[in-house]
């Protein structure tokens, strides 16, 4: 057990209602989700038809995928014309949805990416994808990813059949279907309800960076008591005034990250119980205003994860009630 004295910070009048707020933008993975065009996925001959114009993106076994720089200086993801590959839908292909003009896009998995492209995963581009191309990609690879897994240590006989365009398993015995299984984690800002935010590291990432608390959601678990029982598990803090502010799909392999803030108190010792967790601290809101100018000691998570904008947020929420307070002064 490991007690951290909260870090000292100049002592300011509180607000006398806590700070709330919401999201001052959708998340990035998100954002312009394509048409998935779900009717489609058993209409075969739809699917058939639409083959002559698809798009097929490959996904290699660590979820990346070719991208190229467009004229406009944003980086999209490169597909490649499904009728060069064969003429009729790939048994082992899945169904992404509609892209803006109509055609079928669709992925691919494969073992290795070949070629002069770019070869990139969604940590590493997925700030820079271009509008849309981001939550396509996150489709694609959860998807892929989800059908890796079901074949993991599995005998070729006993591989789901794929339904549905690749939406479904069914199993190769008894017919039942099996679906794409998606497991909900929350991400919580633990703020003093005004100008502090406590913030923790993993051992694992890079020197200084620190971020929000998380984890999954336990069976027969709510999201507000997950964001309760997490919080106190891995930092020893108590929060209450629970309140929901967006979600992002995070297919690392297959998560959706389900934010959230809440309150705690900044005097109480920081407990660090799970060893996941190597360091947990109180930092104040100028110091994240520094992060984001990419000065100072604190590293802060990129744009693509959703704690980014979270904490973008509260920032934000922070100066807009500071500049109320000294409107009111004037």
């Amino acid at each position: 057990m490991i007690h951290v004295t909260p870090s000292s910070v100049p002592a300011r009048e509180a607000p006398s209602m806590p700070l709330d707020f919401s999201l001052d933008s959708e998340p990035l993975l998100s954002r312009s989700a394509p048409d998935r065009a779900a009717a489609l996925r058993q209409d075969r001959a739809a699917l058939v038809e639409g083959w002559v114009s698809a798009l097929v993106v490959r996904i290699d076994p660590r979820g990346r995928f070719a991208t190229s720089v467009a004229p406009d200086g944003r980086r999209r993801i490169q597909f490649e014309p499904a009728f060069d590959l064969a003429e009729e839908p790939l048994h082992h292909a899945v169904f992404l949805g509609r892209a803006g003009d109509g055609r079928h896009l669709w992925a691919l998995t494969v073992e290795e990416l070949v070629g002069d492209a770019d070869v990139l995963d969604l940590r590493a581009c997925g700030a820079d994808l271009a509008e849309g191309d981001a939550s396509l990609a996150a489709e694609a690879v959860a998807l892929v990813g989800w059908h890796r897994e079901t074949v993991r240590a599995r005998a070729p006989e006993h591989h789901p059949r794929r339904e549905h365009a690749g939406w479904a398993g069914a199993d190769p015995f008894h017919g039942d279907l099996e679906y794409p299984r998606t497991d909900p984690a929350v991400i919580c800002l633990v703020h003093d309800g005004w100008r502090r935010v406590l913030l923790a590291r993993q051992p694992i990432w890079p020197e200084r960076m620190f971020s929000l608390v998380a984890g999954f959601v336990e069976a027969g678990e709510s999201l507000e008591g997950c964001v309760r029982r997490e919080v106190a598990e891995e930092v020893g803090v108590v929060v209450d005034h629970v309140r929901y502010l967006g979600s992002q799909p995070w297919p690392f392999p297959r998560s959706l990250m389900v934010g959230f803030h809440a309150i705690g108190d900044p005097d109480a010792p920081v407990i660090l119980e799970d060893e996941e967790i190597s360091d947990a601290r109180w930092f104040d809101v100028e110091e994240v205003r520094a992060a984001f100018r990419g000065e100072g000691d604190l590293r802060v998570p990129g744009p693509v994860s959703i704690a980014h904008g979270m904490l973008r947020s509260w920032v934000a929420a922070v100066d807009a009630d500071d500049a109320m307070s000294t409107d009111w002064r004037l």
